[in-house]
């Protein structure tokens, strides 16, 4: 199984290489599946690989002038504030068994599997659906309030999940900043390698870290964004977007169904 789970770490990164996010969705179950990580130590470990390999995505990006820093800073310093509130007290202060129900027993580790799976239906229907005004540029303006109220909403989910969020962050800066579609992606990395680091370090000092396993994962998703990259000059992106929303969408729904089956 520890063979499957770095092949997957490889895909992870060759998703994110090709469609520009959408891969981070599958960190957690990997993790928690196929390399049998118990639920709130996952979440950490993918905050780190999550932050990592978008940090080598943006790099591209930069290089291409494709990040809008004073929009990253806006909608970052509130994700920054909520990703690392959600690690530090949100997290620990959520009881192990929250509520039990006859023989239904709602743990944390069943409690943050089951948001992760809502999240990733939520994510797979945005993919599939794809997202207007791809093509569309207009000048960069800024809604200030609701910029801020998303870098909040989005930094909790960060926190609770560890998901980059990508799928949140790229249509709020193409309706909110009115930031143009390859913009809107370069800085969604930028934002999500940030709040996503600065997330994990709220769980440095609350947990055991595995460094060795959790740098040799990164590696091997580092090296899938970049084998994305370079199969995206050869691959059209947007073609592949509906279909792995529709792996997305059965991954979460499974997820779910087996989460509740093996509860009760």
């Amino acid at each position: 199984m520890e063979i499957l789970g770095y092949i997957a770490a490889i895909i992870i990164g060759v998703t994110l290489g090709l469609i520009g996010g959408g891969g981070s969705i599958l960190t957690v179950p990997v993790l928690v599946y196929l390399l049998q990580i118990e639920p709130v130590h996952a979440t950490a470990y993918s905050l780190f690989i999550v932050g990592t390999t978008s940090l080598f995505g943006t790099a591209s990006y930069m290089k291409k002038g494709l990040v809008s820093y004073k929009t990253a800073i806006i909608f970052a310093i509130p994700a920054f504030i909520a990703v690392f509130a959600t690690r530090k007290f949100i997290i620990p202060a959520i009881p192990d068994l929250i509520f039990t129900m006859g023989d239904f027993e709602l743990t944390k580790g069943l409690f943050l599997m089951l948001v992760f799976a809502l999240l990733m239906v939520v994510a797979s229907i945005s993919m599939i659906k794809g997202r207007k005004g791809e093509n569309e540029e207009s000048e960069i303006s800024f809604n200030y309030p609701m910029i801020f109220l998303e870098g909040i909403i989005v930094g909790v989910l960060t926190g609770l999940v560890g998901a980059g969020g990508g799928f949140l962050i790229i249509p709020a800066l193409v309706l909110l900043a009115k930031l143009p579609m390859k913009l809107a992606v370069g800085t969604s990395l930028l934002i999500i390698a940030a709040k996503s680091l600065l997330g994990f370090l709220g769980d440095v000092s609350e947990m055991h870290i595995e460094w060795i396993f959790l740098i040799k994962f990164s590696v091997f998703t580092v090296g899938g964004i970049f084998l994305g990259s370079y199969l995206s000059k050869f691959i059209e992106g947007k073609k592949l977007k509906p279909a792995f929303g529709w792996f997305v969408l059965i991954m979460g729904i499974y997820i779910i169904g087996k989460e509740l089956y093996t509860s009760l």
